[in-house]
């Protein structure tokens, strides 16, 4: 695990929480080092606080999904929706607010790591043949996706997603169950998780929400894939 966090004193303490529970835990204090050092590490979670000086969180995560599938856990010290929302569109996995208790930080750091990790490039062959939704296609087994014939760039969350909603597309799926299958039956953040990386999703994709093509609001549940 790598804790990027400026404050000398709350990174130590961090990594020590994280090496109490049974994670081997080391520390960057700014955006750069932050960067090389998971160059080096190639570790398995990130710990990323969002208002680093210099390369600022966003910016780092940015930069870490150009070359690693970690997952990375962004660190607010407000609670603003903008924070989150600024956090989890560029390819953050969930968010944690100042003030947290160490129980909840490994909880969290616990939730995302029961969800298989997939190294960038992977492929896995299931033989599901790929899903169309008009010029929208979703490659499940090789983890692409195509609109207009042209590949559309999404972080592993939001392909999840993406793939969850195609392997079903007759079912509307609660944000509570794409909590659950995507994060974890166990993951203990608020729904609005799932409302963002839709947002991204969409936003990828080229997909109107007042008039969706491919992802439809199911009002009161969740989302479901427009068929054809």
């Amino acid at each position: 695990m790598l804790v990027v966090e400026d404050e000398p004193d709350l990174a130590r303490m961090v990594a020590t929480y994280m090496t109490h529970a049974g994670y081997r835990s080391e520390i960057a204090f700014t955006g750069t080092e932050a960067l090389n050092r998971a160059r080096d590490l190639d570790p398995d979670v990130v710990l990323l606080d969002l208002g680093l000086p210099g390369v600022d969180g966003v910016e780092v995560c940015r930069q870490l999904r150009t070359f690693t599938d970690c997952y990375v856990l962004m660190v607010t010290a407000r609670s603003d929706e903008i924070d989150r929302i600024i956090g989890l569109s560029v390819g953050a996995d969930d968010y944690i607010t100042k003030p947290f208790s160490p129980r909840e930080l490994v909880a969290r750091v616990q939730a995302v790591l029961r969800r298989p990790r997939r190294p960038v490039g992977a492929v896995e062959d299931s033989g599901e043949e790929p899903r169309e939704f008009g010029d929208l296609v979703v490659d499940l087994d090789g983890r692409r996706v195509t609109r207009a014939g042209e590949p559309v760039d999404l972080t592993r969350t939001e392909f999840d997603i993406l793939a969850l909603l195609a392997s079903s597309p007759k079912v509307a799926f609660s944000r509570r169950r794409i909590l659950d299958e995507v994060w974890d039956p166990g993951w203990i953040g608020d729904e609005h998780v799932v409302d963002v990386h839709v947002a991204h999703v969409r936003a990828k994709i080229g997909d109107d929400p007042a008039e969706p093509r491919y992802i439809d609001t199911v009002r009161g549940v969740g989302y479901r894939m427009v068929r054809p």
